[in-house]
């Protein structure tokens, strides 16, 4: 099923030592800071300026926003194919350059249209180099048995989102033309890009055992926790695409933006280290649920309290968990899948992107209705808590729970 490579032998199994992995994670770290932190995240803080050089209204917004989760969609679909088997290196590099570009490329749109296109090409290049990236990465790990630095990876997120925030307070300091953010997180994108190819030069481990995976059997937690995981996308999402947005609304331009989602990417950074004793405590599913209900208070809590501690509450509790529940769906998922893993992870990523999609578009459009993100920020936090009571129904039914 997979060709071998020589740089798939750079760090064959078992040979793997201490440095070799904590470099490799390093490398995954800065990797996912640039495909996740910066290729999807930035939208969040510079989009009030966006909004305003281009006469963008919410629901313009919204569409925008909802492109670039399509693009990510199309592109988790693509990746789990096998066509890319040997040249993973190759194929994630390439989604880090192409970020950088399209990030860059956004100073020179002039419509929706226009923006639409750039981010869904953005959310694919995205997509290919979060999941080639982790395809190294993982099974590195695994060959060293270091799954603890798992989350060292993971945190590239936040520690892109950190990195954004603190580029939107010099950006405010400056009063720069809107432009200039998108410039500048491409050249920070950059940076990391040439990072990463210098710490990352694996191709990832191969695994003897090449048999096809037999078709997933779907039982009643199976579907439950897929549409759980559905949900979470649609009510992480919104207060993750606005947030920065609801402050500019409230306080008009100010630093606060900027610190409010500092805040979320420094909780982000570290949330699967904290989350990780009461995994070990209590089931997956039971820190899946409780992680939605968390951040349905989040979600509500950043448009129902004034600020400025509405958002930074709400921020806060949006970064300690979407990262978290995000790796616990996923889990779960493969727990229930049996001997099907990979296909578990193909539609459980349909269904997180399929939320991803429609919950900028509806919170968009009735943010242009009423004038108010408080209306879609209310549905985001039901739809986490129906995820929330799926997820726990889910866990009667399943295996080692």
């Amino acid at each position: 099923m997979f060709r071998r490579s020589r740089k798939a032998e750079a760090f064959p199994a078992g040979s793997q030592s201490n440095t070799s992995v904590v470099w490799l994670a390093a490398g995954g770290l800065v990797a996912m800071a640039v495909a996740m932190g910066l290729g999807r995240f930035v939208y969040t803080p510079l989009l009030p300026d966006l909004m305003l050089g281009l006469g963008l209204n919410p629901a313009d917004a919204g569409l925008i926003a909802s492109a670039n989760y399509l693009g990510y969609l199309l592109g988790a679909v693509l990746a789990a194919y096998g066509w890319a088997a040997g040249i993973e290196r190759l194929v994630f590099l390439g989604g880090l350059a192409a970020t950088t570009l399209l990030l860059a490329a956004v100073a020179f749109a002039d419509g929706v249209l226009a923006l639409s296109i750039i981010r869904f090409a953005a959310g694919i290049a995205s997509a290919f180099g979060m999941i080639f990236v982790s395809t190294i990465i993982f099974s590195h790990l695994d060959a060293a048995n270091r799954h603890d630095l798992q989350a060292v990876h993971f945190s590239g997120v936040g520690l892109g989102m950190i990195i954004s925030a603190l580029l939107l307070l010099v950006l405010l300091r400056l009063d720069a033309p809107w432009q200039v953010g998108w410039y500048a997180s491409a050249a920070i994108a950059l940076l990391g890009t040439l990072f990463a190819a210098v710490i990352i030069r694996a191709e990832p481990v191969r695994s003897a055992n090449g048999n096809k995976e037999p078709p997933l059997v779907w039982d009643r937690s199976l579907v439950l926790i897929s549409i759980a995981y559905g949900l979470f996308g649609m009510g992480y999402i919104v207060t993750a695409t606005f947030l920065v947005a609801i402050v500019r609304g409230d306080a008009g331009q100010s630093p606060l933006e900027a610190w409010v989602w500092m805040a979320t990417g420094g909780a982000a950074a570290i949330s699967l280290f904290a989350w990780a004793p009461f995994r070990r405590r209590f089931s997956l599913f039971a820190a899946f649920s409780t992680g939605c209900v968390i951040e349905a208070v989040g979600v509500a809590v950043s448009v129902l309290v004034p600020l400025p501690f509405g958002p930074f509450v709400g921020g806060t509790l949006l970064g300690a968990t979407f990262v978290a529940i995000t790796a616990f769906g996923l889990q779960a998922g493969r727990l229930l899948a049996g001997q099907s893993p990979r296909r578990a992870l193909a539609i459980m990523t349909a269904c997180f992107g399929t939320g991803q999609i429609i919950g900028p578009v509806v919170a968009g459009f009735l943010a242009e209705l009423s004038g108010s993100y408080t209306s879609g920020s209310l549905v985001a936090a039901l739809a986490l808590i129906v995820a929330a009571a799926l997820a726990t129904l889910a866990a009667t039914h399943a295996p080692g729970t």
